[in-house]
């Protein structure tokens, strides 16, 4: 009867459920174990992940508490560490320093400094192997500096797409990246190691060769030209604006979307429709950008709607105008 009420029901209804069974004390140890490690929602893993965990640290079952920290699931293997700590066991919660989540590998940096273990490096010693984990990367991150990124950039070329997006992300949040050595992975096979370096070059987009970004804005896969677009975003109005309507009239559905969205923002701020607190934005072009700007417009009206298009058109006009 109770299985049955807790796997009926939406969200909401369920997780209500859940927490009167819990509170009755109607669950066992190995029914709470067992909703944290399969149930399907994200808060009832946790709900008894955590009642798991408390009555494994009040009976002393050190081996429910080991068995959910390997659960698949990060929230639930951040409570079991918890737990494992509560209960003293600091060595097994220091095995997870190279965990995927970030999370887990907090926990287990507090309990490696209880036991006199060098956190950083750890890290340093696992990157350098050359073939770490995800894990170890994110690790070295976060307790490192600029000067551990010679251990980082041999990563560039590793064969896993997912090291190569681990070490770009990892050198740009170290502050640094040389716009040089990432910018072949623009073109990676891998839309993760591309979207990684498109993040990592768009505070550096003066040191690009010229045209870059609007070479990736006509490729075939969809992911270049995702990528050409936001290195465009920084740039001068008009050049803003060139790009979300050549983005309008994008085959892809979810592309097509952005660029509307940012033609509709971008002329509905410079015909100042709208009650804005900042000045709008300035759009300063010599007449052939103009009307290159307007056939542009004219393009992609069908794609932007009537309303979206007589505001661009009055912004163009009193562009035009006004220059």
């Amino acid at each position: 009867m109770r299985r049955g009420l807790l796997d009926a029901g939406s969200r909401r209804q369920r997780r209500f459920v859940f927490d009167i069974v819990l509170a009755q004390g109607c669950l066992r140890l190995a029914d709470l174990v067992t909703s944290a490690e399969t149930d399907t929602d994200v808060g009832i893993r946790v709900r008894a992940a955590e009642a798991a965990c408390r009555e494994a640290v009040w009976t002393r079952r050190h081996d429910v508490l080991r068995r959910l920290a390997r659960s698949a699931r990060a929230e639930v293997r951040v409570v079991a560490l918890t737990g494992l700590v509560r209960v003293g066991q600091d060595a097994d919660v220091a095995a997870h320093l190279d965990d995927d989540a970030p999370l887990v590998r907090a926990v287990a940096r507090d309990a490696a400094r209880r036991l006199g273990i060098d956190a950083r490096e750890h890290y340093r010693t696992a990157v350098s192997a050359g073939q770490p984990a995800l894990g170890a990367i994110a690790g070295l991150t976060e307790t490192g500096s600029a000067t551990d990124a010679p251990l980082l950039r041999p990563l560039l070329s590793h064969p896993q797409h997912r090291v190569r997006a681990q070490t770009v992300r990892g050198l740009r949040l170290l502050d640094a990246v040389v716009a040089k050595e990432v910018l072949p992975l623009l073109r990676d096979p891998s839309s993760a190691v591309i979207r990684e370096v498109t993040a990592a070059l768009r505070p550096m987009t003066s040191a690009l060769p010229p045209g870059l970004a609007w070479d990736l804005l006509g490729q075939r896969r969809v992911e270049l030209r995702r990528a050409g677009y936001r290195l465009l975003r920084g740039h001068s109005i008009d050049v803003q604006l060139r790009a979300a309507l050549m983005l309008t009239l994008d085959p892809d559905p979810r592309l097509a979307e952005r660029g509307k969205a940012d033609v509709t923002r971008l002329a509905r701020d410079g015909a100042q429709t709208t009650w804005r607190r900042n000045p709008p934005p300035d759009l300063r072009v010599a007449a052939v950008q103009h009307g290159e700007l307007a056939a542009l417009a004219a393009r992609a009206a069908p794609a932007l709607g009537e309303d979206t298009s007589r505001t661009l058109s009055t912004w163009l006009a009193r562009t035009c105008s006004g220059g």
